[in-house]
């Protein structure tokens, strides 16, 4: 039992089964279907912050731009959604039925050549990754081949969240501009606004996440995850090892924006639209902050962390409408400054050694205290040992904090 238990912390499956039952149990039997919508939405950054968890915590590459990809994933889900939303029974009253509503508002007469392929559920599932995975790629390949990183490659993915938001507000006729889109209605001819739709994409939602969450554990325990580790911290050594190193920092800008573009189109599905907003420095920022909270070099750490960011954002916000902006700066310099490693990083340094002083406390309490009458009786029941016997193994005195019994001439106490 002992070394299934020790397997278990070591591999992360016991943090990641409470995670599960949290998720899947625990809030579907106490919150309303209002709140587990709002959880679910929540979980969406979750994918943004356990991307950030492989990239930056293990891979040593900070990008301040993660809502470029979580943005155009969400975009393209949104896409297909208005396509559907847009048949001529639904706009017979625009000036071009069967196009959306944004194009006709802008005078265009026509849906675009580049936006046809969306009017496909399954071209559309494709999209959302390879999009912000074809876009991470070429800006990741182009600066690490040439060994741009630290705080020039944060900065340069602020700027293409900054290029980005600005390209989509200034196309407003191809894109919704500063609106985005809205009045997102149904997935396949499924109303996604009812209560029970919500409640479903929930549970969606929390399967991905956790599937993601096992996939990147899965590489963590690899040899591919000791290699990042390698590199984030001697990556000359790594290089003179004969590994590109550039290209382990590609693939884990990779990942990490697939894991954010799945986010954005779940998002986009739980909250029913898409808007330039999500995609600025601004929330590319608070999405580093989710994984800073909950540890940058947890997995589950990260879940939690986006979980509580978001809650105090709804909560101050609700609560104190007037405040809340400073309430969240408050909770985000408070947290950085007691637990620099997160909320991971307080358990492991308080939590866990607590757990392990109280469990060392009943082991030792429930060891027999020596001299007893009891086992002074059992003591002069017992045959007097021969002076060979009583020298054949010689006195030890264990560490009683340990709680393993003292061996004295042979006999246990």
């Amino acid at each position: 039992m002992d070394a299934l238990k020790t397997r278990l912390d070591r591999s992360g499956l016991a943090s990641i089964a409470i995670l599960a039952v949290l998720l899947l149990v625990v809030f579907p039997l106490a919150m309303d279907s209002f709140r587990l919508n709002l959880v679910g939405k929540y979980l969406t950054y979750g994918f943004v912050a356990i991307g950030l968890v492989m990239l930056w915590g293990y891979g040593g590459v900070l990008s301040l731009g993660q809502g470029v990809f979580f943005g155009l994933g969400g975009y393209a889900m949104a896409m297909f959604l208005k396509l559907e939303a847009s048949d001529p029974q639904s706009t017979a009253i625009q000036s071009t039925p069967g196009i959306p509503d944004f194009m006709d508002w802008n005078q265009l007469t026509a849906l675009p050549l580049w936006w046809e392929p969306f009017n496909s559920f399954g071209f559309t599932l494709f999209a959302v990754v390879a999009v912000p995975v074809l876009l991470a790629f070429v800006i990741s390949y182009a600066m690490f081949k040439r060994r741009v990183g630290g705080v020039y490659f944060a900065i340069i993915t602020q700027a293409v969240a900054l290029i980005l938001t600005v390209l989509i507000i200034g196309q407003q006729g191809y894109t919704g501009g500063v609106n985005g889109m809205t009045d997102l209605k149904t997935l396949l001819g499924w109303d996604i606004r009812s209560d029970e739709a919500k409640t479903v994409l929930y549970f969606v939602t929390t399967a991905l996440l956790l599937a993601a969450v096992l996939l990147c554990r899965w590489i963590q325990l690899s040899k591919l995850g000791t290699l990042l580790l390698a590199m984030r911290d001697k990556e000359d050594r790594v290089r003179f090892s004969g590994y590109d190193v550039s290209m382990f920092k590609v693939f884990a800008f990779c990942l990490a924006a697939a894991l954010s573009a799945i986010g954005g189109a779940m998002f986009t599905l739980q909250v029913g639209f898409m808007s330039p907003t999500l995609i600025g420095i601004v929330p590319s920022i608070e999405m580093v902050i989710f994984a800073a909270v909950g540890g940058r070099m947890s997995l589950v750490g990260a879940v939690y962390g986006a979980l509580l960011v978001n809650f105090g954002k709804t909560y101050f916000s609700e609560t104190f409408p007037d405040l809340w902006l400073f309430l969240m700066a408050a909770l985000f310099i408070g947290v950085v400054m007691a637990f620099p490693n997160g909320l991971a990083g307080l358990y492991e340094s308080h939590v866990k050694p607590w757990l392990a002083r109280r469990k060392g406390g009943a082991a030792e309490a429930g060891e027999p205290p020596a001299g007893t009458p009891g086992e002074a009786g059992q003591q002069a029941a017992a045959p007097i040992a021969s002076p060979a016997a009583s020298h054949s193994t010689p006195a030890v005195a264990a560490d009683p904090g340990l709680g393993i019994g003292t061996k004295v001439s042979g006999q246990s106490a």
